[in-house]
């Protein structure tokens, strides 16, 4: 287990918004591929990918000022980190609104990659060392299964929100 009860709170954050997206892109993928709904699926879900990727990372942002208020100062905020690359890295991925950055979704594929690892290094480390932790592996679990629900709807609420534009044009003709 990692070293303190605050460590393993933003340990518990990080992996909640940002390990399931892997999935979620995977499943995406997936259904991209098969015929009867490549179209919408290659055409609406797909680009739309890093959006709600970096979306899930604006609501980890929000999480961390929300965190950090009231006193926003750089020393305040350094002192309570724990994990700071990780934390670093989870903040990068605001970097996917650019469109520079979301053209491609392997991009945000790779950068959600790194915290999928270490889920699967945690588990496999409760789960096959001498004193396997149980309660340790099961609340993984739920983390990252409300990490899919959260990167499900984040894709749902950027795909609904581009769909606005083109809804409300066949409702005004």
């Amino acid at each position: 287990m990692l070293e303190s009860f605050f460590s393993y709170i933003e340990w518990i954050e990080l992996e909640t918004f940002f390990s399931g997206y892997l999935l979620v892109y995977a499943i995406i993928h997936l259904v991209a591929s098969k015929p009867p709904l490549t179209s919408f699926a290659k055409t609406r879900l797909l680009p739309k990918l890093p959006l709600a990727y970096a979306l899930a990372g604006t609501l980890y942002l929000g999480l961390q000022l929300k965190d950090a208020y009231p006193d926003y100062t750089i020393g305040h905020m350094a002192a309570s980190v724990q994990l700071p690359f990780l934390k670093i890295w989870a903040l990068l991925s605001i970097l996917f609104w650019i469109p520079l950055f979301n053209k491609k979704p392997v991009f945000s594929l790779l950068h959600s990659s790194v915290f999928f690892f270490l889920l699967l290094k945690s588990l496999y480390l409760n789960l096959f060392t001498s004193a396997a932790d149980n309660d340790m592996v099961r609340n993984s679990m739920k983390i990252y299964s409300v990490s899919i629900i959260l990167n499900l709807v984040a894709l749902l609420l950027v795909t609904l929100i581009s769909l606005l534009p083109a809804f409300s044009k066949k409702t005004s003709t």
